[in-house]
């Protein structure tokens, strides 16, 4: 889950408070760097002076921090943030060899230290909710909010298939990953999404994506096999989710054939200080398909510190 790959640039049409405060802002983080741990690197970004709550927005499988440039205005008005590559992607090091969940959640607890930031928002969408996930669990006591979307915590058949397939792809032939770009966006879109984009978008993502990871098939699949011993003891990992207190917000699109909702919705009977939200008209990736709804629903939820908050309704479709 998460491959959806580089922030795409027509985001800004699905959503006129997006279009009024991003086009053509350049952005850079106050503070970045790489942490070197176990002979990787793994690059962080820090945005903010240090003296407001932070957010850390979890990347999805194919992304890294750039992706989440074009929707950064809509949060550090209040709120700084943390970003940061897992092995594999955008900046950090790209070892051929087995990446783990946890880690890579430890990851953001060291980058934490490096920052001074004690307590963090999580938000984990598709990939970079089991990170999420693993943060809850490891550091309990270091959350505000947990805010998880696209994602699932229980072993199911139909998403190991998703996953067995999304290997073959990544490892066969050039055309055959050329072939899984078109599977991709099918799978994870919305039809409200794709009505609203040309055919010549949509061909521009697949070819950033092909051309970004191309030769770097093996991250997708190191990152993708780490899904494996995360879900070979999932019921001892529950157990720990059962014991995060922390006010955790399920955000799913409505619309989301990746993982389906009555997969996500397993989520509120793990959580038990968890609401479940539906968002309509959205598919798998809600942030890029209704930043209307997503984005003031997550500030909405950090400020009052509590599942009981008022849930935007968005904009009207165009």
């Amino acid at each position: 889950s998460g491959r959806w790959g580089e922030n795409p640039k027509f985001e800004i049409r699905n959503s006129k408070s997006v279009e009024r405060g991003i086009m053509n802002q350049e952005l850079n983080p106050d503070r970045s760097g790489h942490l070197d741990v176990n002979d990787r690197k793994i690059w962080w970004e820090y945005f903010g002076k240090g003296d407001r709550q932070a957010i850390c927005l979890l990347n999805g499988l194919a992304m890294h921090t750039k992706a989440w440039y074009g929707f950064l205005p809509l949060l550090i008005d209040e709120y700084d943030v943390i970003l940061y590559d897992f092995p594999g992607q955008g900046e950090s090091s790209k070892e051929d060899e087995p990446y783990f969940i946890d880690e890579i959640a430890r990851y953001l607890a060291l980058i934490m230290d490096e920052v001074g930031v004690e307590k963090i928002h999580p938000m984990g969408i598709s990939y970079g909710g089991f990170i999420a996930l693993e943060f809850a669990r490891l550091f309990p006591d270091r959350l505000h909010t947990l805010v998880l979307s696209g994602i699932l915590a229980s072993r199911e058949k139909l998403f190991q298939m998703y996953q067995d397939i999304s290997l073959r792809f990544y490892r066969g032939n050039e055309g055959e990953f050329e072939l899984y770009t078109h599977y991709m966006y099918e799978k994870i879109f919305s039809e409200r999404f794709v009505k609203n984009i040309s055919d010549e978008q949509l061909a521009a993502m697949r070819q950033r994506f092909y051309a970004r990871y191309i030769d770097y098939r093996y991250c997708l699949i190191r990152l993708t096999e780490a899904q494996d011993p995360f879900f070979a003891n999932i019921e001892e990992r529950v157990e720990g989710y059962r014991k995060v207190t922390a006010p955790t917000l399920i955000m799913a699109g409505a619309h989301d054939r990746a993982i389906p909702l009555w997969q996500q919705e397993k989520l509120t009977e793990i959580f038990p200080n968890s609401r479940y939200e539906l968002v309509p008209e959205s598919g798998h990736v809600v942030y890029i398909e209704r930043p209307d709804i997503f984005f003031p629903a997550l500030k909405a939820f950090m400020a009052a510190g509590s599942i009981d908050f008022e849930m935007p309704t968005g904009e009207a479709a165009s």
